[in-house]
C-alpha cells in the first residue's frame, strides 16, 4: 500500500481524477487574419438608458464588415457576454468568403446597476436574471433598445448603421446562460430571430430552462435553426447535469422538427470548442441565406392530428362572440360551479372547470340529477415564468374529447386523463377567451389582447347543445 501511495504521488502531475482532458481542436482556417481579407471595424460604446432593465449599465460592441453599404440594410448577429470566438476575424473571412451575407455584429454584456460606493458594497450583477430567465423581456430589451440604440451610431468613416428588421436576416447567440438566452430569444420571438448559436449551453434549473426540453415537445414547431456544442466533461452541479440536459435539450429539438445539428466533445464548461467550431456554426446558421428557415414537422402525434398544414391564426373577420350565455346542461352546471369558465365532454358525463388564479383544471362527473361529485385536479397547467399562475380563463371541448384552455402561454390542449399534450402558441400574448365556431364547427377562435384570431383545425368542437357523443377511450 506505501509503494502504490509513493508511486501515485510521484505520477500525480500526471494524473487528473474526474477532471476535462487537455482540449486541442483544429484551428479554421476563418478564425485567422489572411492577407488580402476587407478587415470590419469594431466601435464600443455604452448604455445606460434601459427600461425593461432600470437602473442597468452595460458595454456593447459593434462589428461593421468593411462591404457594409448603408444603401441596404445588413443582416444582423446579436451575441452576449461581448466578443466571443474571434468573431470578427470569422465575419471578415466568412463575409469575403460568400459564406455568409455582410452581417453587422452587435455584442452586448449583461447589465450591471453601479453600486453608489463601489469601495463599500458591490454593483448588482444582472447576468442571470437576463439570461436565465424564461420570457420574452431580453428579446424585447435587445429589440427595443439596443439595437435602436446601434441604429444611432455611425461607422468612423460616417456611414450610418442600418439593421435588417426582418428575423430570416438575424441569428443569435452565446455561451451557458449566454446560449439560453439566446435560445429563449428566438424561442419567444422567432419573427425577430430565426438563427442560434448555443453553445454550452445553461438548460438546466438556474431559473426554468431545465423545462424547455418538455415545452419544446408540446409546443407547435417554430421557424428557428440551431446549431449546439457542448462537451462530456460540462458542469454537473446543483442546478443539473449541462452535458445530459443539451443531449436532452437536442433530442427534444429533434423529436419537434427543428433544423438543428451538433458536435459534442469531451471538454468542460468554457469556450474553447465553441471558438474553434464558431466559422462551422456560421456557415450553418446562414446556409442558403436569403432562402427562409422553414418551419419544421413535429413528431408529437397528438399535435400533428389537430394541425392542417397552411392553416395559421389569422385576424377574425367580423365579429366572433364569444360571451353566449350558457344553456341547458351548461347553465345548470355553471350555477353548481360559480364559475363562467366550465366546459362539459362530449359524452356530457363528466365537467371541467379552470379558474385564472391557479394552475390546476377540475374535473367533475355529473350526476343523474344534475348535480356534480367527485371534483378533482385533474389536469396540470404549465405556468409562464413571468407570471404566478396559468391565466386559464376559458376552456372548450372538442369531439374526441380533447380539453382546449386559453392561458397566459397559448392554447393548452390536454387529453383526457388531464394531461398537457399540445400548445399553441397565442398569436398576440395572452389568451382571455377559446371558442369552437365557423360552419363546421371546426374553427378554433380566440381572443388575444383585445384582438380575435380564427384557426381551422382537424377536429369539430363539442356542442354541448347537440346529442351526447361518446369519444374512443383515452390511451392511458
Amino acid at each position: 500500500m506505501k509503494r502504490l501511495l509513493v508511486l501515485l504521488c510521484v505520477l500525480s502531475p500526471l494524473i487528473t481524477f474526474g477532471q476535462a482532458p487537455e482540449e486541442t481542436y483544429p484551428v479554421d482556417p476563418a478564425s485567422e487574419e489572411h492577407p488580402g481579407v476587407p478587415k470590419g471595424e469594431v466601435l464600443k460604446f455604452a448604455f445606460d438608458q434601459s427600461k425593461i432593465f432600470p437602473g442597468t449599465w452595460r458595454e456593447y460592441w459593434v462589428y461593421v464588415p468593411a462591404q457594409y453599404r448603408p444603401d441596404v440594410p445588413a443582416c444582423v448577429y446579436v451575441n452576449q457576454d461581448g466578443i466571443q470566438w474571434k468573431a470578427p476575424t470569422v465575419f471578415d473571412n466568412l463575409i469575403h468568403q460568400k459564406e455568409m451575407p455582410v452581417t453587422i455584429g452587435v455584442f452586448v454584456m449583461h447589465g450591471r446597476v453601479k453600486a453608489a460606493d463601489p469601495a463599500a458594497a458591490n454593483d448588482r450583477f444582472n447576468r442571470s436574471f437576463e439570461y436565465d430567465g424564461l420570457g420574452d423581456a431580453y428579446a424585447r430589451f435587445i429589440l427595443e433598445e439596443i439595437l435602436p440604440e446601434v441604429e444611432k451610431q455611425k461607422t468612423s468613416d460616417g456611414r450610418p448603421i442600418r439593421l435588417s428588421k426582418n428575423g430570416n436576416d438575424r441569428a443569435i447567440g452565446g455561451s451557458s446562460s449566454g446560449a439560453v438566452c439566446a435560445f429563449t430569444a428566438a424561442w419567444e420571438r422567432p419573427d425577430a430571430f430565426t438563427r442560434v448559436f448555443s453553445a454550452i449551453g445553461t438548460y438546466v434549473g438556474l431559473r426554468g430552462a431545465d423545462r424547455y426540453h418538455t415545452l419544446v415537445r408540446k409546443t407547435e414547431p417554430k421557424p428557428v435553426r440551431i446549431y449546439m456544442q457542448d462537451g462530456a466533461n460540462d458542469l454537473n452541479i446543483y442546478a443539473g447535469d449541462w452535458w445530459m440536459a443539451n443531449q436532452t435539450m437536442l433530442r427534444a429539438l429533434t423529436f419537434a422538427g427543428y433544423e438543428v445539428t451538433h458536435q459534442w466533445g469531451e471538454g468542460g464548461h468554457n469556450g474553447k470548442q465553441g471558438t474553434a467550431l464558431f466559422p462551422e456554426a456560421m456557415r450553418y446558421l446562414w446556409k442558403g441565406w436569403p432562402e427562409k428557415v422553414k418551419t419544421g414537422q413535429s413528431q408529437n402525434a397528438f399535435l400533428a392530428a389537430l394541425l392542417i398544414a397552411g392553416e395559421e391564426w389569422r385576424a377574425a373577420a367580423g365579429t366572433f362572440q364569444f360571451d353566449k350565455k350558457p344553456a341547458g346542461i351548461l347553465a345548470t352546471i355553471a350555477k353548481t360551479v360559480g364559475a363562467a369558465a366550465i366546459a362539459i365532454t362530449p359524452d356530457q358525463t363528466l365537467a371541467y372547470s379552470v379558474e385564472p388564479v391557479s394552475h390546476w383544471l377540475y374535473s367533475y362527473q355529473i350526476q343523474q340529477n344534475g348535480k356534480l361529485a367527485y371534483k378533482q385536479r385533474l389536469g396540470w397547467l404549465h405556468v409562464p415564468d413571468t407570471e404566478e399562475n396559468a391565466g386559464a380563463s376559458a376552456i372548450v371541448c372538442d369531439r374526441e374529447g380533447r380539453i382546449y384552455v386559453a392561458t397566459h402561454m397559448g392554447v393548452q390542449i390536454l387529453d383526457q386523463t388531464g394531461r398537457v399534450n399540445a400548445i399553441l402558441p397565442s398569436p398576440n400574448g395572452s389568451i382571455s377567451n377559446i371558442a369552437f365556431g365557423g360552419t363546421g364547427y371546426d374553427m378554433l377562435y380566440v381572443r388575444a389582447n383585445g384582438k380575435t384570431y380564427g384557426r381551422k383545425l382537424n377536429t369539430r368542437g363539442a356542442n354541448p347543445d347537440d346529442a351526447p357523443i361518446k369519444p374512443a377511450p383515452p390511451k392511458l
